[in-house]
């Protein structure tokens, strides 16, 4: 079954529950729903979904190339089942909470102004991301790779420097309890 094409479109307020599988191409997706859609076996190329709503879309073999997402809302989203070939995008002013990154490649990855509460980033190859202004509340690092990823202006992260690649990464000095903690040392926030 031939899949439909789409190149240079843009769809703004459509309701994408009943999505239509096929290639995106250079297309615009403004105040889109996709909550609970199936957009698996779809491919999106050098797309952008500003103030859409991916919470609970199926993602199965679904691809994603140099995609942007603004302000949208992305729970509980699967990117470990996207297709891996060429798996890129940028996330700005996005809450991707409870989502899960298991074991993806996605270095130089730029997550800015974003909530990425309790988000599995486990197994990921994070090294040369940035983290601009996020909130990394409850996310999980184990046996990442971090380095050269940028924490400094992010919160709440939690990072086991020996369960993770850390080399080069940078964080800022009043958030370095979030690498401590797992050693039980008490840090004297006052002095």
């Amino acid at each position: 079954m031939k899949q439909a094409y789409f190149s240079d479109q843009t769809f703004e307020n459509t309701d994408f529950s009943q999505f239509e599988k096929g290639e995106y191409e250079n297309c615009i997706f403004r105040n889109c729903n996709f909550e609970y859609a199936d957009l698996s076996f779809s491919s999106f190329n050098d797309c952008e979904f500003i103030g859409c709503n991916l919470s609970m879309a199926k993602l199965v073999s679904t691809a994603f190339r140099e995609v942007i997402f603004k302000e949208c809302k992305m729970f509980g989203l699967h990117f470990d089942d996207c297709n891996a070939f060429g798996l890129s995008f940028r996330f700005d002013g996005c809450s991707l909470n409870n989502s899960i990154f298991y074991k993806t490649s996605i270095k130089k990855t730029v997550f800015k102004n974003s909530k990425l509460i309790e988000v599995d980033f486990a197994e990921c190859d994070l090294s040369n991301s940035i983290f601009n202004s996020c909130d990394l509340s409850g996310a999980v690092f184990d046996n990442t790779n971090l380095e050269k990823a940028d924490f400094r202006t992010s919160v709440n992260y939690s990072i086991d420097p020996s369960q993770n690649r850390l080399k080069k990464a940078k964080f800022s000095l009043s958030e370095v309890y979030g690498l401590l903690h797992t050693f039980d040392i008490e840090i004297d926030r006052n002095s």
